[in-house]
């Protein structure tokens, strides 16, 4: 294998791992150690890929956003109406909560709750403009349709993330009396009915 490769092959484990770490203990309670011992690599070869915490932290932003936004953009290339994608969306990311839990887990549990970390570069939107372009363009898609109401961008945006962001994390909680992905069409008809023209 290639090593430039090899390299962001590794890069990617580092990630992975980290994300589950500062998901499970928290930002604040990992320590590059951590990571290092969690991959069985030296705290001098992870500072080989990432200058500190932060721009690690910063980085698994990046790929999570990423990550997500691919997956929209492929329901958005679909020839389908808004509210089959509105559907479709919803259950990718129910989807992703379950097979990739620590990569969705670190954006509710980490990035949302630990701002200051991301002040330098990653302030507001910066960090997660894939996802939020991928939803512009579904809710533009849908207004120029016909299908969807006119609105401020903020609101719809809450209205699609909101309820989807929040069924994950009362499923991480072990709150729900259902698995995730049955509350699936009942979260995105909601969605739907507000957002609707």
């Amino acid at each position: 294998m290639e090593r430039s490769l090899l390299k962001e092959k590794k890069k990617l484990e580092i990630i992975r791992t980290a994300c589950k770490l500062f998901s499970e203990k928290g930002y604040h309670n990992t320590v590059i150690p951590d990571i290092a011992n969690a991959l069985g690599m030296s705290v001098g070869n992870i500072y080989n890929y990432f200058e500190s915490k932060e721009e690690l932290a910063k980085e698994i932003m990046l790929t999570v956003s990423s990550y997500v936004a691919e997956r929209l953009r492929r329901i958005n290339q679909e020839n389908i109406s808004t509210r089959e994608k509105i559907y479709r969306f919803t259950e990718e990311f129910f989807q992703m909560a379950l097979k990739e839990p620590e990569l969705i887990n670190y954006f509710l549990r980490v990035f949302l709750v630990n701002r200051e970390i991301f002040k330098e570069g990653c302030e507001g939107f910066a960090c997660v403009a894939e996802v939020v372009t991928e939803v512009m363009i579904l809710l533009s898609d849908g207004i120029e349709r016909g299908e969807l109401r006119n609105q401020s961008f903020f609101p719809a945006f809450t209205i699609i993330m909101g309820p989807i962001g929040g069924m994950v994390f009362l499923h991480n909680e072990g709150v729900l009396e259902k698995p995730l992905i049955e509350y699936k069409d009942e979260v995105a008809y909601n969605i739907w009915n507000a957002l609707r023209a």
